[in-house]
């Protein structure tokens, strides 16, 4: 933060681009906090929201929604239970509390739903005021790990999506940190998990996350689903409608899909009904992360699983242009991007 009340951020200033331009430092409203931000993940939704694909994207945003930081100051209307220099993790899923939704738990489906780092600022950037109701306290957790605590938020709702029982075997397309995330999530709930990722050093993290087998090339259940071959649940963790479709002829009769990788608008697949039907199949999707972040920070508190290893790479804000190819390149998992020296 300078002299002249300006920081530097992270901004979708023009489709296909995300540039770290100067803005104000952001002004609190009765209810919010300061957060001095101290690590932000960078997400595939960061790419789309850079190439347009984000409808509800408010143009010349700042992004990040996978943050940390330190409470710098709180509004003197504010009601919360922080204090100035707690590390919080935060849930950039902000809902109106009023609709339909929000009245019957399912304020995830908000359609007033505000998203830090999407529709309004987010924390790629020094500075970022939020509300009160979107810190977690993540005391005893360094703040990369914090950082963590969004998207393990998501991938929370997608095992429980799943219905992952102990015994369970488990299809998880895609070792991206997302899929990793699933990986060790039904591991350590007693489910056999074979991951499915063309990616050799993916494949390796995902041994150490739990995977009982990993393939490299097509999957093969091995028979016919109706006689009982495949898998109990089937996680697509990628995104792609070539991968979303096969996910379905992986899964048993009885079988659960879900789809938590985030397709392009306008992407179709074909479907056959009557092999839905035939094998009763379950097809599910997720959509961010329902009382999920009090869960993620106990999770990660616990350190059953070495979180810090989806971390690949760590940039300042200066070098966030080498941090965005690194990510546009693949050739890391989880790109973590520091905007103060904490």
């Amino acid at each position: 933060m300078s002299k002249n009340n300006s920081m530097n951020a992270a901004s979708w200033e023009t489709p296909g681009a995300i540039a770290v331009v100067q803005k104000p430092v952001p002004e609190m409203k009765p209810g919010d906090v300061l957060i001095r931000v101290a690590a932000s993940g960078i997400c595939g939704t960061d790419m789309h929201i850079c190439n347009g694909e984000t409808p509800h994207a408010s143009k010349n945003v700042t992004i990040g929604h996978e943050f940390a930081g330190y409470v710098q100051d709180i509004h003197p209307e504010t009601t919360t239970d922080v204090a100035v220099g707690d590390l919080v993790a935060i849930d950039p899923n902000v809902p109106c509390h009023q609709c339909s939704f929000c009245r019957s738990a399912k304020y995830h489906l908000c359609y007033e739903l505000a998203c830090i780092g999407v529709t309004c600022n987010g924390g790629m950037a020094s500075h970022v005021a939020v509300p009160s109701s979107a810190i977690y306290k993540a005391d005893n957790l360094s703040p990369e790990t914090a950082s963590l605590a969004e998207p393990l938020s998501c991938a929370i709702h997608a095992v429980d999506m799943g219905a992952v029982k102990t015994g369970s075997r488990v299809l998880v397309i895609g070792a991206g940190p997302i899929g990793l995330m699933v990986t060790a999530l039904c591991s350590t709930s007693g489910a056999n998990v074979t991951v499915s990722e063309p990616n050799d050093m993916r494949r390796g993290i995902a041994s150490e996350f739990g995977a009982s087998s990993t393939i490299a090339g097509k999957v093969d259940i091995g028979g016919d689903p109706i006689k009982g071959f495949g898998y109990d649940v089937v996680f697509e963790c990628v995104g792609l409608g070539a991968t979303m479709e096969a996910a379905l002829g992986y899964a048993k009769a009885g079988g659960t899909v879900v789809w938590v990788g985030v397709a392009k608008p306008g992407i179709t697949i074909p479907v056959a009904p009557f092999d839905v039907y035939r094998r009763e199949l379950t097809i599910k999707s997720t959509y961010t992360n329902p009382f999920g972040m009090e869960r993620a920070i106990k999770v990660l508190k616990d350190q059953k699983v070495n979180w810090c290893k989806l971390i690949s790479h760590t940039f300042s804000l200066d070098e966030f242009d080498q941090a965005w190819e690194v990510f546009r390149k693949n050739t890391g998992l989880k790109i973590c991007v520091r905007p103060n020296k904490c």
